[in-house]
């Protein structure tokens, strides 16, 4: 898999994926349905966090042939105190292996860039997410409480600790190498 920055040309990618079931199921409606909605909401959201933080959510490719297959990224959200990992693919690569490997990039990535502490929420009843989260070593959670908008969501966290030797012993060189 390849991560790239995503631009304005990904409108029509980005429709699809705010439309997918598994998105709206786990992520949300973000009442985005035409291409140039698509376009206003990478400008507004993903586009900005590349030029505020230098970095922000990727399209995830597929290798072999370029097949844009979702996105992955770090997230600064107003209602957390740190930046959060956010990911979602298109129904088709779920359950391959795909999220759990750019998952890891953008915490390798979070490493680098001396993140004190990452953040990861899912709903309680995304088990497929919450193994993900504790594959890369998320481990300490509260539950956040629904609000009027949203529903109660578990929120994880990984200590910039926790990355380093986690990422340490996931890369490790082979004895004989």
């Amino acid at each position: 898999m390849h991560l790239r920055r995503l631009q304005p040309s990904d409108g029509a990618f980005m429709l699809a994926l705010l439309n997918d079931p598994g998105f709206l199921r786990f992520v949300g409606d973000r009442e985005v349905r035409s291409e140039a909605q698509a376009v206003d909401y990478l400008q507004r959201g993903i586009l900005r966090s590349y030029a505020e933080h230098g970095f922000g959510m990727y399209l995830c490719e597929r290798r072999d042939d370029g097949a844009p297959m979702g996105i992955c990224g770090l997230v600064k959200r107003d209602s957390l105190p740190d930046f959060d990992l956010g990911y979602a693919l298109l129904a088709p690569f779920a359950g391959h292996g795909y999220a759990l490997e750019a998952a890891a990039a953008i915490v390798a990535e979070a490493s680098q860039r001396q993140l004190p502490r990452i953040l990861a929420i899912v709903q309680p009843d995304n088990a497929r997410s919450i193994r993900l989260l504790e594959k890369l070593g998320f481990a300490d959670r509260y539950l956040q409480p629904a609000t009027e908008d949203d529903c109660a969501l578990w929120v994880y966290s990984l200590s910039i600790d926790a990355i380093e030797s986690h990422c340490a012993t996931v890369h490790e060189p082979d004895a004989g190498a």
